[in-house]
């Protein structure tokens, strides 16, 4: 199964977004959603080449473009093939905050992916990105309420992730 899955949001003006990017994974992460799901840690900080990943996810540092991108590829889970990446658009009218993810899926991520990564998944990513908007406005966080499926998921897996 070929996987393109696409957050984005437009960032309030003001504020440094690159430096969301550049915090990732540091003591100082401001885009990571740690409060509701397991943290981004690499061994050795968000160095290309680095190791890490959050939870049951492991990737490895691609490429790091100061203040504009951070690319990953997976390690693991088995059968989760492919890349994401977070990155800045600024060719539109403000600043677009972008989390891509592509690839595909092998063995039993065939149906893994679709009912139960893909929906944590897409929760965590809008928690980051209401994280962001948060950071930049200068506004108290409010995370949204997941869709249901991520509900049950994270009830059921309460403990384990």
């Amino acid at each position: 199964m070929r996987i393109h899955n696409i957050h984005e949001r437009v960032l309030p003006p003001g504020g440094t977004p690159g430096s969301l990017i550049d915090g990732l994974a540091g003591d100082d992460d401001r885009l990571w959603p740690h409060d509701r799901w397991p943290a981004m840690r690499f061994e050795g900080g968000m160095q290309v080449g680095n190791q890490g990943g959050h939870g049951p996810i492991r990737y490895g540092v691609l490429e790091h473009q100061p203040g504009q991108l951070a690319r990953f590829g997976f390690t693991g889970p088995p059968g989760l093939i492919g890349e994401h990446r977070w990155e800045l658009d600024h060719s539109r009218d403000g600043v677009v905050l972008r989390h891509v993810l592509t690839g595909h899926t092998e063995g039993r991520m065939h149906w893994q992916w679709p009912l139960l990564f893909e929906p944590l998944h897409d929760a965590l990513v809008e928690d980051a990105l209401d994280h962001a908007v948060a950071e930049l406005s200068e506004t108290m966080y409010r995370p949204a309420r997941w869709r249901p499926r991520a509900r049950v998921l994270r009830w059921l897996l309460d403990g384990l992730i």
